[in-house]
This record gives structure tokens, sequence and C-alpha cells, in this order.
């Protein structure tokens, strides 16, 4: 007998339960499919990233390079930021993500010395466009140092601790570097080989015999500006030490009671302040160690009895720098009184007898004076001050009145607002930077100074990319950014703010009393921008949706249109039980609206019940604004839609959000169902529950359910979880749809296999076997290999299901007559209700507060929409507008567009809507959907070209001329074209108009795919997609082969869930903290070309010359006094470090490293300018050294000859 052949009536079942790792053909591929050419290879991708844009997270501390003006900071994770003039910056990152305590520029010499949390220091090279470790340097447990009686007192203190490193300190022009320790103790680095010098300063030498406590970390090291030998350290305990390098003894102790926290020298040598603990600050003279010259506490009240002055908070930080035309500047940090609660940071400039104050937006992490010389032995000359904030980076200019600041030129607003959402453009019209800047350009600040931004170091790169890139941010304070993201770079276009089109809570009798309103109701949910239209709906975290227009002329828009909707939950409360038979909900016809709004929208508010009797009903969460609204050049809205509370319920939140220009049409959806709007006419144009969608004879419709009793933990449908897949739970994607077992693929299978059991009296009892056999494959293929049985049976489990189903059903088809009329209503009004309840700030969880997450979850929500030109349904040969929707099932269903032609009739006639049913069904929630012709190249949605709505009647006919349409080229029997769809965890390639699935490719089996895109690269498309567990993999089109799987970065951080996107040309992007963007390339072209795009940190520059000393001082020895470090730290006279203090490590290099990155005639080219690089700095020394040779030579014939001519005449006696 021949068995019977039911492939083709699973074929939604072999679909889901297919578990290939690989892309397969599906039987009977049309001939034509074989003559697409792919010309994307394997050899077209690599991933690596390109810069990092933002403010660094979490800084710790900070350095400046006065000659090559160029700024590092160190983070709390272990990086490295360095800026320069605008575009020029720079990210780095130590392995051990210890914290940046401080930070030492090797002045003008192109390297940067890094001293970290875990003990460990490490040269950085910068004289290349990526920077690398040259040496580190790793301290290991220091020893017992000091006499015998010391180490008595000290042995609670010093035994097993590790050796911590407090505060560093590199002279300039000195390759000898000073590191103080917890301990108090003080070693030397050369910093050219990173090796310990012999030469130690124990904290028990420096310190006073008689001293019975520990002087504690030392805080402050630096030299005598006048003098090399004289070494100034800084104990916390309040103890300065003046200590001779050379006599190895301390020449002056100089004690106070507080605690130090800074030290700062006078120029000249002579004097120096220090910072205290108790907000005072004290001022020394270098020979009068007994008692402090003047002691001040700037913010302090000085009472009038003489009496010390009422202590303040500790100063932080002090710096003292001299002018030679007037008074000094000594600018400090914190020292604030503690009766100024709640008083922002603040930053004192005090110049002469004036006293500013600075407020800061946030806590003061630290600040440099940068001046105009480098030498610290002749006036400073300051100009400038940077201020190192918590979340913000500041520089105040000190040569203007008022102190103004100097305008930023880096993107370090990124986090003005959290970052709420993230979409990037790349290879947008070329127009549109132009554009967004010349309106973003009027909302520039005023007050600014009118200098030049003074950190001015580096180069730009000369990159040969040229196309634009826009990168659009969302915010929690519901602003949106427009960045021009061009050539690695990143500057702010235009910012607005949706927020003004609604009414703001003024005070607490306006609040909600309720503890269920979010503190940023008018964040950023998803948002949708064309390009080529630049038309921009935004959705929010309200249930909200704003529909922009760009327009460069100022309007004042007297009333906002209102549009509100009401999506009513398909799923409602079963009071008792019918039983009646099945309800299959119907579908609109395509000449009839499914709303009632084909009128003119009401300004009149609608009346909805808001009582505290009575549940809200028909209240939006936010209030329009009523009175007349100006709106700027940029965008301007022109419609905003809210969605309404139904039954006390709140509305939730919008998954999914489209607009396209050319059909006038907004859709959204949400887990209640899908929305379409025309924002032309003003009208609801759709508004149906998700389970609606399906067709009635479709194997994949959903049928309603009660959520309120799935979550009774007895009965039926609990226990028809115990067959459930517990490795598929694990990996299951958030979004994916149901945990709960009456909406798992296993039920439906199940209850779709029944119901041909019940229906299909045509089929004999041999076929019926046949679909039991089937569907015990498809649960043993679905399910893991395991020698325990499952414990509920498929046929009892199929039943039970079933049983429910009905009752349900027929509760829903009673409850639909009654909400059938309140569901698809929308009225147009301006006022509402200011009780508003907004979502929290994780983005992501329901409003409603009667929803468990497990029934959040069950629900099927519209996750992707996309418009495209294509066939509706399997017999057309005309292509006519669809719409595409996608859920959180795996559902994608193919809609019916009839849009008016253009014109008055637009305006006039209604835009109808037809279910074509469902296209395929794929595992886990839709991400992206796309539409490529017979070639594989990608078919566009249409839009409308841009045109100003308030410019004249004849430039808006130019523009309303919409993009031609694709022309109908498919004959019968043919297909040409192919739909793309993407999910959590596979790919599909479907050819229309057979709807004939024809290649297939699971993405992943252990984790889900968090964002997937279809882009365009090398002339070519790809789909890109990001996994939750770090892998980044791309397919080819149609075959959808593997192209790249790399390993890329895991899912620590919702964030990166929630920003992650990629963009055409190989770019992609992710918020890699919550100030900082991180941008990566998977294109290898761009891999190879990234040294020439990067820019360059150094440049060669002239040192300034050295202060001239002066005729009498050069005379009299007045002048600033060198000292010969290497002859008195080298290895011939301090001796070897032991061994055991601390481990040199080699870093990867800088030649090792562009010996691996370059190869061919670039990277000889790279190693020849290297060699000889070297080889000019070597014959530079050398001939620094032979002039000092031949200056000794001729120092040592002068006193020669002065010694012959002086005994000359003398006799042997006379000597």
């Amino acid at each position: 007998m021949k068995k019977f052949n039911i492939r083709k009536v699973l074929d939604g079942l072999t679909a889901v339960s297919s578990s290939s790792s690989s892309a397969t053909a599906q039987p009977g591929t049309p001939k034509e499919n074989d003559t697409v050419q792919e010309s994307l290879q394997s050899e077209h991708f690599q991933l690596c990233k390109t810069v990092r844009h933002g403010f660094p997270y979490k800084p710790y501390s900070m350095a400046f390079d006065p000659v090559q003006k160029i700024l590092a900071i160190g983070t709390q994770t272990g990086a490295l930021r360095l800026f320069g003039r605008a575009g020029v910056e720079c990210y780095c990152q130590h392995e051990s993500g210890a914290t940046v305590i401080q930070l030492q520029f090797l002045i003008n010499e192109g390297a940067l010395v890094s001293a970290l949390a875990d003990d460990s220091i490490h040269l950085w090279n910068l004289r290349q466009k990526i920077p690398a470790i040259l040496h580190s340097l790793k301290f290991n447990r220091e020893r017992l140092w000091g006499s015998p009686t010391h180490c008595m007192m000290t042995s609670i203190v010093n035994k097993l601790r590790v050796h911590r490193i407090t505060y560093c300190h590199l002279p300039f022009q000195s390759k000898w570097l000073y590191i103080g320790t917890e301990r108090g103790n003080i070693h030397i680095v050369n910093v050219e080989s990173f090796t310990l010098s012999g030469y130690v300063i124990m904290w028990n030498k420096a310190i006073e015999l008689s001293t019975k406590t520990h002087p504690g970390p030392v805080v402050h090291i630096s030299d005598n500006p006048m003098d090399e030998g004289k070494l100034l350290i800084g104990f916390e305990c309040g103890v300065v030490v003046l200590w001779d390098l050379k006599s190895k003894k301390a020449d002056y102790r100089y004690n106070y009671d507080e605690a130090i926290h800074s030290v700062a020298w006078h120029h000249e040598g002579k004097q120096f302040v220090c910072s205290h603990s108790d907000g005072t600050l004290t001022t020394w003279n270098v020979r009068a160690p007994a008692k402090p010259v003047q002691i001040i506490t700037p913010h302090g009240k000085q009472p009038k009895d003489g009496k010390k002055p009422e202590p303040c908070k500790p100063i932080l930080k002090v710096e003292y720098k001299t002018t030679r035309s007037g008074d000094p500047f000594m600018v400090l940090s914190g020292g604030l009184s503690y009766d100024t609660v709640g008083r922002r940071a603040c930053l004192t400039v005090m110049h002469g007898k004036s006293t500013a104050v600075l407020e800061m937006d946030y806590h003061i992490v630290d600040f440099l004076t940068l001046c105009e010389t480098p030498y610290p032995n002749d006036f400073q000359e300051p100009y400038a001050v940077v201020v190192l904030l918590e979340k913000d980076l500041v520089v105040i200019d000190l040569g203007q009145i008022g102190y103004p600041i100097f305008e930023s030129p880096y993107p370090l607003s990124i986090h003005e607002s959290p970052v709420t959402c993230c979409e990037y453009f790349a290879d947008c019209p070329a127009e549109l930077i132009p554009a967004l800047y010349s309106v973003g350009s009027r909302q520039k600040r005023q007050g600014y100074s009118k200098k030049e931004w003074p950190i001015s170091g580096g180069n730009w790169g000369q990159g040969t990319q040229s196309y634009p890139e826009i990168i659009i941010t969302g915010h929690a304070d519901g602003s949106i950014k427009f960045w021009d993201a061009s050539a690695l770079m990143l500057q702010v276009l235009y910012k607005l703010k949706t927020a003004k089109v609604f009414e703001r809570a003024r005070g607490k009798e306006e609040k909600p009393s309720t503890d269920k309103v979010d503190e940023d109701p008018f964040a950023i949910q998803a948002l949708s921008w064309c390009p080529e239209s630049r038309m921009l709906c935004v959705a929010g975290v309200s249930a909200h949706v704003n529909v922009y227009r760009f327009s460069k002329q100022e309007i004042t828009t007297e009333v906002v249109q209102l549009l509100e909707v009401r999506m009513q939950p398909e799923f409602s409360e079963v009071d008792s039980p019918d039983p009646g038979g099945e309800h299959t909900p119907t579908f609109p016809t395509s000449g009839a609206p499914s709303s009632p709004q084909e009128s003119e929208p009401s300004t009149q508010p609608s009346t909805g019940s808001n009582s505290s009797d009575g549940p809200r009903d028909n209240i939006p969460c936010l209030q329009v604004r009523s009175s007349p609204l100006k709106q700027s050049p940029g965008y301007q809205v022109e419609l905003v839609i809210q969605l309404v509370w139904v039954s006390g319920e709140p509305p939730q939140q919008i998954t999914s959000l489209a607009i396209n220009s050319s059909y006038g049409i907004v859709v959204f959806g949400n887990s209640n169902g899908l929305a379409v709007v025309d924002y032309l006419q003003k009208t609801l144009l759709l508004n149906m529950g998700t389970s609606e969608l399906y067709s009635p004879t479709e194997p994949y419709q959903r049928q309603p359910r009660s959520p309120r009793k799935a979550r009774q933990p007895s009965g039926a449908l609990c226990e028809s979880n115990e067959g459930s897949n517990p490795s598929e739970d694990r990996c299951r994607s958030p979004t994916s749809g149901s945990t709960s077992p009456c909406n798992s693929d296993e039920e439906r299978k199940q209850n779709f296999i029944e119901k041909v059991k019940v229906k299909s009296r045509r089929f004999s009892k041999t076929v019926a076997s046949d679909f039991a056999k089937m569907s015990r494959k498809i649960s043993l293929s679905s399910e893991p290999k395991s020698d325990q049985a499952p414990t509920v049976q498929p046929r009892d489990r199929c039943q039970r299901w079933r049983s429910l189903k009905v009752k349900k059903n027929a509760c829903y088809a009673k409850d639909k007559a009654v909400a059938g009329m309140t569901q698809k209503r929308a009225l147009c009004r301006t006022k509402s209700d200011p009780n508003c309840y907004a979502k929290d700030n994780a983005f992501i969880r329901s409003r409603s507060s009667s929803v468990t997450s497990i029934d959040r979850e069950s629900r099927e929500a519209i996750s992707s929409l996309y418009f495209c030109e294509s066939f509706p349904r399997k017999l057309d040969t005309l292509v006519s507008p669809c719409l595409l929707v996608g859920t959180t099932q795996g559902s994608v269903m193919m809609m019916s567009l009839s849009v008016p032609p253009g014109g008055d009739q637009r305006l006039q006639q209604p835009v109808s809507i037809a279910s074509c049913g469902t296209l395929a069904r794929l595992k886990g929630g839709i991400l992206t959907m796309g539409l490529l012709d017979a070639t594989g190249t990608l078919l566009p949605p249409s839009y409308e070209p841009w045109y100003d709505p308030n410019a004249s009647d004849e430039e808006k006919e130019k523009g309303r001329r919409r993009r031609p349409a694709s022309p109908p080229s498919s004959q019968e029997g043919q297909d040409t074209q192919f739909a793309v769809l993407c999910s959590e965890k596979q790919a599909k390639v479907v050819a229309m108009p057979s709807q004939t699935r024809i290649y297939k490719h699971s993405i992943t089996e252990t984790s889900f795919v968090l964002r997937a895109d279809v882009v365009q690269m090398a002339g070519a498309n790809c789909i890109a997609c990001f996994c939750a567990n770090g892998h980044i993999k791309t397919l080819s089109l149609p075959s959808l082969r593997p192209l790249l799987d790399v390993n890329y970065l895991p899912l620590t951080d919702m964030r990166i869930a929630r920003t992650f996107c990629f963009s055409n040309l190989g770019q992609a992007l992710y918020l890699t903290s919550p100030s900082e963007i991180q941008r990566i390339t998977y294109s290898q072209e761009t891999c190879d070309n990234l040294q020439e795009m990067l820019s360059e940190l150094f440049t060669p520059v002239e040192t300034p010359e050295a202060p001239n000393r002066g005729f009498f001082k050069g005379l009299f020895g007045g002048g600033a006094q060198s000292l010969d470090r290497e002859d008195l730290f080298g290895e011939t006279t301090a001796g070897k470090a032991s061994r055991s203090l601390a481990q040199h490590i080699p870093g990867p290099g800088s030649m090792e490293g562009m010996k691996g990155a370059a190869s061919g005639v670039v990277g000889d080219l790279a190693r020849a300018r290297i060699a000889l690089d070297e080889r000019g700095q070597k014959l530079g020394e050398l001939e620094e050294r032979t002039a000092a040779m031949m200056a000794s030579a001729e120092s040592f014939s002068k006193h020669a000859h002065d010694m012959m001519l002086k005994y000359k005449d003398k006799k042997w006696y006379q000597l």
C-alpha cells in the first residue's frame, strides 16, 4: 500500500520542528532562483572595534600634556580616554580592569604612565594611532623595612600587606618616576627600561625619630622648582618633609594638626601651600618649618574674638599659579562650610582680593590648571581650568571676566538624559546633514568663551570614507538627538524635545496619587525615521505616538491634533463557561474600515471615567498641550496618537512602529494588537487584536484565553507544563512568546492535530494514524534526549487544552459583542486627565498591575512591521502596497493596502486594508523583514521625497511626486521576489508570489538573536545578527549561507540589547556604558583602512625654551639647580632593587603590534618610518652627548690653562 504523503498538510509544523544548523533548500525550488549570483564571501567580513564616543564612564583621574595639548582621562573600569582637537579621540583599555588612580605624561615625548589600583604601572606609547603598552611593572608584597623599633611599632600594619601605590610624580624632562606607597615609602622607577632603582626613601627615615605613630600613606610628591635635589613629601597625617636626595636625609619637617590632601609650590621654590581636611589652607616658607606663614579658611566664618574659624569640608585639591603682570591664581575644590547642606559641588578661584565660587552640576573628580609653560620654575601664566566632573567635562576660561566656559567640541552629552533607544543610518542622503545642522545651530547656548578650545592636539585621520552617517538617540526625558557620525567622528546636529506637546504636572495636587507613576513619562520607546522624506515617528513609554514633519520655517500650532485609540485587550475575564461551539473572529473586508473614524477628528474631550469609585476608562496617560505651541524650524509635530485606559487597565507599551511617507500611514502594535493610522486624514484605519489578524482556516491561529484564569495554580492547564523542554526554556528570548503551556508550540501542534482528527472525516483511520506518528516525531525532535519519559502524554495534554479552549472561545464570543463598539473607537481632543501612568526605568515591563509576568509573556505581541510593494496573495500577478506583520510567536502575516491616488483624492477617499493570511511561521519572535527582487537586490519601501509643508503650493506639488513603484514583472507560475524573514531562532527566504519557502537557516539553538537587520554591504545584501551569547553572525541572501560567526560580546547588560543596531556598509554600534557609544565594523575593507581613518595623537612639536636665568642669577647661583639623577639613581651608585619587590612585564609594544597589523608595502613603509624615527632620536641623543663632552673638554682645557699660568713662574719649593 502506498504511504500517504502529509508533507504539504504539515508544512508549518515541519518548519517549526526543523533543527538543522545550515541553510537548506526547499524541494521544488524554481529554477529561476538558481540564477541569483551572490557576490558576498567570507573574505569580505572581519569584525573589529573602530572608535568610542561619549563621556568616560566613572572617571577617576586626569592628566594634560601642555606641549602636545592632549588630555587623558582614566576611569574606574581601567579605561583610558585621550582627547585632542575636535574629532581626535582615542580609547584604550587595561586588561586587568582596575581603577586608574593616576596618570603622568612624558611631556612632548608621546608617552603616558598609568598607575592602577592593582599595584601596577604601565607605559603607553602614544606615537601610534592605536596606543599600546610598552612596559608594565607589577609590585609584589613589600618587605618590612626600617629599624627594629619602627618594625615592632608597625608590625601589625605591615604584616602581609600588599604594596599599594598612592601617588606618582614624574618631573619635567626626567626619566625617573617617583612612586609613593600606602606604607609611606617612595620607590623610583626608570621609565625607559621600567626597572626599579635601588634608591628608596623609607618613611622611618623621613619622619622624626621621636614619632610614635605611622605617618600614613604618601599623598604628595614634588621636587622644588628651583632645586631638583630637594623632594617635598606629604604624608596623610599632616607631616610634610623636604628630603635631600643627595645626602639622603630630611632637611626640614613641617607639622600640622590636620590631614593633608594636596600640596602646591610657588614657582620660585620658596613657599608652598597645603590643603587640609578641616577646610584650611596653610602657606609655609621653606626655611621656616616651625609654623605656617598664613592660615586661611576660604569658606569659613571668621569669628570676631580671634578664635579659630569653624571647620569646613576638606579641600581636596589646591593649585597655586603665578602670573607676570598680576596677582597669582589659587584654584581649589571643596572646602565649603558644613552649613551649606544640599549645595552643589563648587570650584573656587581666588585671584588677588576676589574670590569666585563656581557651582558645578556634578561632583568634582579632579581638576587641572592649564598654563603657558611646562617649566615649573617659571611664571605659569594660567589661562584655563579643566574640571573633570562625575558626568561632564568643563573647561573654564580664566582670561575673561566672569570665568565663562568653553564650548566643548566633543560628544560628551550623550548621557545628558539616559539613552533608551538608538538607531544607526549609514549612507544617508547627502543633503540631510546640512539641513539638520542649519536648524540645530540655532539651538546652541549663548555665553560661551570666544576663545578657541584649548585642548587642540593631534591631527585628523585621512580616511577614504565619504558617505554620510547619522545616529539617532532617544532619551528618558523625551528628547531625540541627531548626530553626525561621518568619518569616525560624532557631532550633535539637532535636538528635538517631544515633551513640548504635552502638559507637565506643576504642583503636587496635579500629580497622581498612586505610586505607579514613572519618573520619565516621556521616555522614548521606539522610533521610525524615513531619511528620504524626513518623516519621523516616535513612540513613548506612556503609550503615545508622535508624528513629525521637517520644516525650515517657524510656525505656531494653535491646536495639536490628537487621536485617541482604544486597544481592547483580546483576552477577557471568563465569567461563566458556555458550552457553545468554537468562535472564529472575523476580519473586515477591504472596502469597510474597521473603525468609524472617517470624518474629521473632533476637538472635544472624550467622556472618560476617572473617579475614585470606578476604574479608569478612556483616559490617556498624558495630557496634550491645550495652549498654542510655537514650533521652531526643524521637526514639527503633525499628529499625536495616544492609547487610553480600558476598564481600569493601563494601555500596553508599544512594541513595534513603522511609518511610510508614500502611503501616509503609521502602523504600531503591542501585546493587545495592531493599529493603523492615516496621519494625512488623521483617522484610525484599523484596530484589531493579534488573534483577529489570523485567517479563520489557518493552523497558526491563536485562541483567546483568560490571563486571570491562567494564574490559578491548580487545574489541567498547569499540569500540562510537565512535558516542557527545560533546555529550550533556558535559552528562550524574553519576547519570543509564552512560557505558559497553553501557548507553547507543542500545544498548538497538538491542538491542530486534534482538530484535523475530529473535523476531517474524509481521512481514513490510516491517515489519522499517520498524523499521530508525525506528532510523536515532532515532539521527540523538539525535546532533548532523555531516558525518562514525560509524565503527561501528548494525547491527554491535547484533550485538556481542547476542552479549556472551547470554554474560553465561547466566553470570548460573548464578550466580543459587548466590547465591539468600544474597541474601534478614536477621538481627537486637546484635553485629558493629568493623571498618567508610565513605565519603569527598565523600559521593558508591562504597565498593568493585574497581569503577572507569565501572562504578559503569553500574549502574542506585534514585534516587527515592514512596508513593501509585493504580491499580497498567491495568485496575484501585480505588485501592490503591502504590510508585513511579525509577531512574538513567530507568525508573519501579509496585509494588502489600497491607497487612493495623490492630491485631493488622497485626502478625501479612505485607505482600505485587507488581510491576506499568514505568509510563514518561524521559531521565536520576528525581528526583521525585507524584500528582494529576482536578482537579489534589496527593494526598499517606497517613499515620498521631502518637501517643506510650510512652503508654497508649487513646491509642495513638486515634492509630493512619489517614487515610482516597482513595475509588475511576475508571470503566472514564476517567482520574481524573495521575502526575507528573520526571527530570534532562524531565518527563512520565501519566494513570491508562490509563497514557497526556498531557504531556511537555524541561526542558534542554545541562545536567541537580540537584533537582526537586512543590510547592504559591498554592493550586495546580507542579514546581520547579534545573539545573546555574544556571537555576531552574517548570512548571505537569498541562500542564507553563513559568512561570519565571531564570539564578540556576551550580553552582560540589557542596555546592550536595547541599543545594539546594524547599519549598511558594515557598520554597527551599541551603548557600552550609560555614557559611551562603541562603534564597530564587520567589513574587511573598513578594517584594512582603519589605520588611515583613525586620528593621530602625537604630532612633532618643539619643546619651548627654558626660562632665562638672567645674568645676576647665573653669576651668583640664584637660578634653578639641576640634578644628575642618572648618577644618583643609577645602578652604579644606588645598586639594584630587590627582585621580590616588583615584576617587570614587557608589553606588546608598538613595533610588535604594528608588525602584526601591517602587511605588504604599507607595513614595510611603517616599519621603515619607525626605524628612521628611532635612528633620528638616537642621533639626536648622540649629538647632545657630543656637545656635552665638547663643553666638558673645553672647560677642562680652560682649567688646565689657568693652572699652567698659575704655576708657570714658581719654583718647586714655592708650590
